[in-house]
Formats: C-alpha cells, structure tokens, sequence
C-alpha cells in the first residue's frame, strides 16, 4: 500500500486506506486517540456484555451505545449508530468488562440510562460519506471565524465536527461572557446547509481538544487522560506560571 493513500486522523484514532480496488478502509489506532482507555487485565465473561459498546467520535467526545444489530463487533470496528436527527459513524474503543467499568465510574444506571443504538457495522458508502463530512471540517470552521468576525461577536470557534452522515455540524466556541448567537446560527444553517449545535467550552477543554506541550515538557494531561476539570488553586496556578483569572 503507498503512503499517498493513507488517511491519518489522531483526531479520531484511526488512519483509513484505499485498497487497490479503490475500496476505503478505516484501521483503529489507539496510540494516537485522545483519553482512550486501555484493558491491561484479560479478563473476558463471555458473550454476556456483548450488549454494550464504547463508541468514540471526534476528539474527546465518546458514549456508550448498545448493540442492537445482532451483529459481532469488536474493538475498531468502524460502526453506524444513532443520533438525535439522523445517524452518526465512530469507532468501538472498548468492549466486555471494562465497558461496564467505565460506566460505573461515570455512574451510568443501566436501569435509567436510555443507551443510544447501534445499528450495524458501516458499509463502504457509511465510510465514504463520513470521510467527506471529514473533509469538510477545516474550511468550515476557517469560514465560520469570518462571519463570527463580520458580526463583530466576542466569541472564538475553537473546532467544527460533522456528524457521520453530514446532515449536522458542532461547532465548539469559547467566549467570556453570554452571547446571543441567534443570528449566528441562522447565518451558519444558510452558508453550511446543514443543521448546527453550538457547544461552548472553556480554555481547558480546547486545551484538550487541540493538544500541545506543557511546562513540563510532555503533552498536556487535559488532551492526554484528563476527562473532568477540577478547580485550580491559586498556589498551583503560580507554581504553573499561569495567569490568575477565571479560566
């Protein structure tokens, strides 16, 4: 296979390939996947939490899904699941006893939750067509800066991520005080065509969400294993060398 027709997404963990008959194949890589939980015990109960699934989408945004297709999946498994308007694709990033693990360290009542489905492994037109969503992320967040900056709105779009089948964007913005983005996002639907979420996020999170280097010289905990945000002393804030505000 060449380099040439290789697809690397650290974004989202995987890298996908063009077969030699023009085929699109998407690999999971966990090495490069934002906070992805590893299983270092082998621990296996069988079939009997074949139910449940950890699906993971752009950057930190994953969930828990069950599995309703009847199919065997396993992990890196490139899946169609449900979404609140349409449907969405991500990857199976963990499976078996360490999916309930991890739902009960989010305090995830079976009993309660309303687990979103997933409906089938993705056909190579899912994979396609997620593949020019993708695509489409870079110039449309490049554009949305534009008209946030021509409506003189005190806001940053800090990322853009399109759902699998195209249809809906989120588009993930920091901004210091409350803004009215009503007219924004009327804008956004007429220049995009699709349907928008605007998701804000605080200075840690598109830490997280972008990467970088610390003080120490490794990569930021908040885009390495950090998932929840706690307060931050002024003492360590100072030992940081970080600027003292609310951020």
């Amino acid at each position: 296979m060449e380099e040439k027709n290789i697809i690397y997404d650290c974004s989202r963990g995987c890298y996908c390939e063009r077969t030699s008959q023009g085929e699109l194949v998407t690999k999971y890589s966990s090495g490069c996947c934002k906070l992805s939980a590893e299983s270092w015990l082998n621990v296996s109960d069988g079939i009997s939490n074949k139910k449940y699934f950890e699906v993971r989408f752009k950057n930190t945004r994953k969930g828990f899904y069950e599995n309703t297709s009847g199919q065997i999946l396993k992990i890196g498994d490139l899946v169609v699941v449900e979404a609140q308007n349409g449907h969405d694709v991500g990857i199976i990033t963990l499976e078996g006893p360490v999916v309930m693990m991890q739902m009960a360290r989010n305090r995830v009542d079976l009993s309660k939750y309303e687990f979103r489905k997933i409906y089938r492994k993705a056909k190579a037109i899912d994979a396609e067509k997620w593949q020019e969503a993708i695509a489409r992320e870079h110039k449309t967040m490049i554009r949305a800066r534009q008209i946030a900056a021509e409506l003189k709105l005190d806001m940053k779009i800090g990322d853009v991520e399109f759902q699998g089948d195209g249809t809906k964007a989120i588009f993930y913005y920091i901004a210091d005080e409350r803004v009215d983005f009503r007219q924004l996002i009327k804008v956004f639907a007429e220049e995009f065509r699709i349907r928008i979420e605007m998701k804000q996020i605080g200075a840690r999170q598109e830490a997280g969400l972008i990467g970088g280097i610390g003080v120490c010289g490794g990569s930021l905990c908040c885009s390495a294993f950090i998932s929840n945000f706690q307060s931050i002393r002024t003492e360590s804030a100072r030992c940081q060398d970080l600027s003292l505000n609310a951020q």
